[in-house]
């Protein structure tokens, strides 16, 4: 694209007719603000044996044919991206099955949902990279580009054998990948049409030491690295070689040792003079401090979003969110103290335990909230409790949808009594996704009839009604620890052991 900027050296002609697309399933403007999607595509595009091209849901030309193609990896970061997947794959005239896919390009998918649980898709995908990528994709290229005149099962024997690597076709335990945070991880290529509009995102962290118990992002991505504090530093100038708009990424960056320093520094450098506008993923309550908003505010933000999960002390213990209200308030406090116009506090309902009494200490916490904090612009957000692979929580049943409808009703006509704007997700579509989330390998017929049918809600029913699923099963039923699993073949720490036993302290003992 004409209008983007690199911020590395590329290599301007190659001599090589290796060529790899790098799949994003969504618009190109989501794609420029994706921070593993295009640091991988930096990666990759620095070997000097391999063009590789970008290609969006939106891509309308490309630089190569599809014929060309040796491998198409995909970006698979949300459990309906399958849709856009296949689309995708239609669109280039590729067979959507693994098995029928002999003569064309190896497919492979990487990411946070086929990390956590590749069996409802591994009748479409030629292999998967299970957790962290950024080195074992070098390894994958090399080897598909050394073995390009072998056949198809011979380069995916060879890929069978590397650590990190599923090939559904060579099953085996398969060991997640967990990559030391030595360096940091920032937008390689900025673009005005990205989403983010020229901002620089830089991984500050990676994991979270909190273990919330429904939390796919803390537990997939343990332990917790942080960046080294030079490194930080040293890429924030980097980025502001090139624009004025940085972001700070990770789970849990406040609980990086230096994040204050972080802080002071861009402060510092605002109140010398250079325009910055940053922003953060998001902060937890206790890490809400006077500096901190401080540079928030400085750096042009008005609003902020903290995560409290849920409305009483008692059932944030027992999903291990240990916060209290008082903590609440006076986070709420310091941010307004300091300058920020509002808060957003996100919120999840149908967890393990969970009454009609916490649901009401929800709409007191606003209550009181709004009460002492005229002026101050306060907002809910609530998704419906996702069981999730790799958690102390993947034993446990979502409720019914209709009671979950019950409940997201209730809380948006109460907030909005208090005056307060409250979103929630759509159950019926988070139902799907817990189906998906804990499906086995016969969920690869479900979601080939779902997508050809349309991939509506609808679509979905209809399908596993015609192949006599029942979704349930996978959605609402509570699991034995006995129970064998679809994940249980990736190898990952903590064990299963450590989350039955975490699962019995956080739930049994309430």
């Amino acid at each position: 694209m004409s209008n983007e900027k690199f911020l590395y050296n590329r290599i301007n002609s190659k001599n090589t007719d290796f060529v790899m697309w790098m799949g994003f399933p969504g618009i190109y403007s989501f794609s420029m603000s994706s921070l593993g999607y295009l640091w991988m595509f930096k990666t990759i595009d620095e070997i000097e044996g391999v063009n590789i091209e970008r290609i969006c849901s939106d891509t309308e030309n490309t630089q190569y044919n599809i014929s060309d193609v040796k491998v198409f990896g995909f970006s698979f970061s949300f459990d309906m991206d399958f849709l856009t997947i296949f689309s995708m794959l239609e669109k280039y005239n590729l067979p959507l099955k693994a098995k029928e896919r002999d003569k064309f390009p190896l497919i492979f998918a990487g990411g946070p949902v086929v990390s956590a649980n590749p069996e409802p898709y591994k009748d479409f995908f030629d292999f998967f990279i299970i957790g962290d990528g950024e080195d074992v994709n070098l390894k994958v290229i090399d080897i598909c580009k050394s073995n390009q005149d072998k056949t198809k099962d011979y380069i995916l024997k060879h890929l069978s054998e590397i650590e990190g690597v599923y090939v559904p076709k060579y099953p085996k335990k398969v060991k997640k990948l967990t990559k030391k945070l030595s360096e940091c991880i920032y937008t390689p290529v900025l673009s005005e049409n990205a989403f983010f509009k020229d901002t620089f995102i830089l991984e500050m962290s990676r994991g979270c030491a909190n273990r919330c118990g429904f939390c796919l992002a803390s537990y997939l991505n343990l332990p917790l690295r942080c960046v080294p504090y030079d490194e930080l530093l040293k890429t924030i100038d980097l980025g502001l070689n090139y624009t004025n708009k940085i972001a700070l990424l990770g789970a849990q960056i406040s609980a990086h040792p230096h994040f204050h320093d972080v802080c002071k520094y861009i402060y510092n450098k605002i109140q010398n003079g250079e325009k910055i506008e940053m922003s953060v993923s998001s902060l937890r309550v206790d890490a809400i401090t006077p500096d901190v908003v401080k540079t928030l505010v400085a750096a042009g933000q008005k609003n902020s979003t903290l995560a409290i999960e849920a409305g009483s002390d008692r059932l944030r213990k027992v999903i291990n969110k240990n916060l209290t209200e008082e903590q609440i308030f006076d986070a709420v406090k310091i941010a307004r103290d300091n300058g920020l116009k509002g808060l957003k506090f996100y919120g999840m309902i149908g967890l393990p335990t969970e009454t009609q009494e916490d649901l009401f200490e929800i709409i007191e916490l606003a209550r009181k909230l709004k009460k002492e904090n005229k002026g101050f612009d306060i907002s809910f957000g609530f998704s419906s409790f996702v069981p999730k692979p790799h958690t102390p929580f993947q034993w446990c049943g979502r409720e019914n949808t209709k009671s979950l409808e019950e409940k997201s009703n209730f809380l948006k006509k109460e907030l909005h009594k208090l005056g307060i704007t409250a979103h929630v997700s759509s159950i019926k579509w988070d139902y799907w996704q817990t189906v998906l989330s804990r499906g086995d390998a016969s969920l690869n017929d479900l979601i080939f009839k779902a997508y050809k049918y349309g991939g509506k809600l609808g679509a979905f029913k209809k399908a596993a009604k015609e192949l006599k699923i029942n979704s349930d099963s996978f959605a609402t039923d509570n699991y034995s620890f006995e129970k064998e699993l679809p994940w249980d073949f990736i190898e990952i720490n903590p064990d299963k052991e450590f989350l039955i036993q975490e699962n019995q302290k956080l739930i049994c003992s309430r």
